[in-house]
């Protein structure tokens, strides 16, 4: 791989990773029109960690606050079995402290519970995915599927549910749509927005949850692939090149957020899933002509 590739890659993944166009999708089409050498798995950790420094950047201040109640959680956690074992030791009758007591515990059990099944279906279609990235006409498929998606929502009325309104089960129904945005094509925060907004979500806080939840998920991608990395060998001139996409990535990224939240929480869907088709159609005719 190239410098100049690197860097397009990198300025591609900052701008779709907080689009709902799916990024893997675009990345999967260049690296297979412009013919990428195999880059392993080093360059898409480092991708990934530039994105995720974006994202914890741009929502520093969410990510504090489900930091912080996640802590005080476990404090009253522990402090709910010691008043256990004295209730019934002494025989007496203290009042267990209430573990979701506000709308960041419960966003962050309800973070949790999406990001349980994304996690295993994403080790699960590991070796298909691979294979999925490989070809023009599975991205293209993904894009389709996106579009739809988009097209479909757009006729949902406005939802009015905040944290405390949205039951685990959804949340748990939102993590498997999210899995299935491991396909390259499939955008994981177009689809993740979709079935938010379906579900009755306020649009406001389905754009943030649909953000929130790329945190954990791209934190554990990343993971999972670093425990892959030992054993890799690669030349500390190469290391630099991965290095640079991946900073484009999270600058680009950084700029664009607060951009993109605007954007996404105003404009109609429609406007992305025609965006979709177009780039869907293209790959899909490239794969037939090339």
């Amino acid at each position: 791989m190239s410098l100049i590739e690197a860097l397009l890659l990198g300025l591609v993944q900052g701008l779709t990773e907080f689009l709902p166009v799916s990024s893997s999708g675009h990345l999967a089409i260049l690296n297979n029109l412009l013919k990428i050498k195999e880059t392993g798995l080093i360059f898409p950790v480092l991708l990934h960690a530039g994105t995720l420094a974006a994202l914890f950047i741009a929502f520093r201040q969410d990510v504090k606050k489900l930091l912080l109640e996640g802590c005080k959680t476990v404090y009253d956690l522990l402090e709910n079995v010691k008043i256990y074992f004295k209730n019934r030791h002494e025989q007496e009758a203290i009042r267990y402290k209430k573990l979701i007591s506000n709308n960041y515990r419960k966003l962050l059990l309800l973070l949790l519970v999406s990001t349980l099944p994304t996690v295993f279906e994403g080790m699960l279609f590991q070796n298909l995915v691979q294979q999925a990235e490989s070809n023009l006409l599975a991205p293209a498929v993904g894009l389709f599927i996106t579009g739809i998606f988009l097209m479909i929502v757009d006729f949902f009325p406005a939802g009015k549910k905040i944290p405390k309104d949205v039951g685990y089960g959804t949340a748990f129904l939102i993590g498997i749509f999210q899995g299935i945005a491991v396909f390259p094509g499939i955008s994981r925060l177009g689809l993740t927005l979709a079935v938010c907004l379906m579900c009755g979500f306020n649009r406001k806080f389905a754009v943030k949850y649909a953000f929130l939840t790329a945190l954990p998920t791209i934190l554990g991608a990343t993971v999972w692939e670093l425990i892959q990395l030992p054993g890799s060998k690669i030349s500390a001139g190469t290391l630099g090149i991965y290095m640079a996409g991946a900073v484009i990535a999270g600058v680009i990224g950084c700029f664009c957020i607060p951009v993109m939240l605007q954007l996404v929480r105003k404009k109609k869907f429609s406007f992305f899933a025609g965006y979709c088709f177009l780039i869907g159609a293209v790959a899909a005719v490239c794969n037939f002509v090339l």
